[in-house]
């Protein structure tokens, strides 16, 4: 599994809900540059991140990795 992949999955998923990238990052305390890298594949995403992005779409981080194993 390439870990970059996931910055695709999180983009598309954070799209499918209407929420802009600034917004999204603000809310879930994560500074708008890492999503931002993190969404273009220019960063690898850690653990507390991944907690973050989890917790704003209200789930935890193993069902949003879950998921991503499906997508």
């Amino acid at each position: 599994m390439q870990y970059n992949e996931h910055g695709k999955f999180i983009k598309n998923k954070r799209l499918h809900t209407g929420t802009t990238l600034n917004k999204f990052a603000i809310e879930n305390e994560i500074e708008p540059a890492i999503l931002s890298r993190i969404e273009n594949l220019k960063q690898d995403i850690k653990i507390g991140v991944l907690v973050k992005i989890a917790n704003g779409f209200n789930m935890t981080p193993s069902k949003l990795l879950s998921e991503f194993e499906k997508y």
